[in-house]
């Protein structure tokens, strides 16, 4: 630490001066946060009320043959990793990382694709020369439904097409606003949803045209749904997390702060006493 007062006085506007920024940036991540809280719960129960009419229908047309329910022997995976396009959210973007190159560690390249949402994850998998089967950036901090279509889109014909044949959401789950759980989550084939989806016994469908009709409509949303509800859960996270991150940069230029003053202090004590000592040696030697 600088004993130099100068020195000090220059080190504490510097730490102020980074505080303010972070408690800025604290702040806004808060209020974005906020908002697509509000989004993430709104479509939660949209999402449990689909799966279950899934089901339900999945049950009256049991025979029916879909690609997206269709169970093939693996030889290629899809995984949907979703990252942020930004930093500055302590370990938010190397959980992700890091769980999906666990993943893959030790796979041929050809047995798997990656389709990255987010700079940070993109251009990570593209550095280290992963295939990357598509790709989104600069989402907005509150997504919307059209901004993830193309590519959810795009994951789904390819998964008809069998250019993969399981696919995989890598993601940071929002517990709350200092809690988030980087999940793992197989999205297709579906068969695994519905059969989970509770059907609503009690409840009578009139089907027009038919089953077959309305489970080839649903199917595709439904996937669409799942992906959706992912990257806002991702969202959410990245938020709070960001916020927590510059909380604790906060808390820490605060410290040093501190740390400083209480330096610059004694160093302003120990120049007062050196000059009491220097006016008192020369009053003894005019003596």
């Amino acid at each position: 630490m600088p004993q130099n007062p100068r020195d000090i006085r220059r080190r504490i506007k510097s730490f102020q001066s980074t505080a303010q920024i972070t408690k800025a940036m604290e702040m806004v991540a808060a209020a974005k946060l906020r908002r697509v809280q509000e989004a993430v719960q709104l479509s939660k129960p949209y999402l449990e009320r689909l799966q279950s009419m899934l089901a339900e229908v999945s049950r009256s047309a049991r025979f029916v043959k879909h690609p997206l329910l269709a169970q093939r022997p693996v030889r290629r995976t899809g995984y949907l990793v979703v990252t942020a396009d930004r930093g500055l959210a302590g370990a938010y973007n190397a959980n992700v990382i890091r769980r999906t190159v666990q993943e893959i560690r030790g796979k041929d390249k050809g047995s798997y694709t990656i389709f990255a949402v987010g700079r940070r994850g993109r251009d990570y998998f593209a550095r280290n020369g992963h295939p990357i089967g598509g790709e989104v950036t600069g989402l907005p901090d509150s997504p919307t439904y059209p901004h993830i279509l193309p590519l959810a889109e795009k994951i789904i014909k390819a998964y008809g097409d069998e250019e993969f044949d399981e696919l995989y959401l890598v993601y940071n789950e929002f517990i709350n606003a200092v809690t988030q759980v980087t999940v793992m989550k197989k999205v297709l084939p579906l068969a695994t949803h519905t059969d989970e989806g509770t059907a609503t016994g009690n409840t009578q469908y009139l089907y027009e045209p038919d089953e077959e009709a309305v489970l080839t409509e649903m199917l595709p949303k439904f996937a669409q749904t799942l992906v959706y509800q992912a990257i806002l859960d991702a969202k959410a996270s990245e938020h709070g997390a960001r916020m927590t991150a510059m909380g604790n940069a906060t808390d820490a230029a605060k410290d040093m702060i501190d740390g400083l003053t209480l330096a610059l202090n004694r160093a302003r004590q120990a120049a007062i006493t050196t000059q009491i000592a220097e006016v008192v040696g020369g009053a003894e030697a005019l003596k």
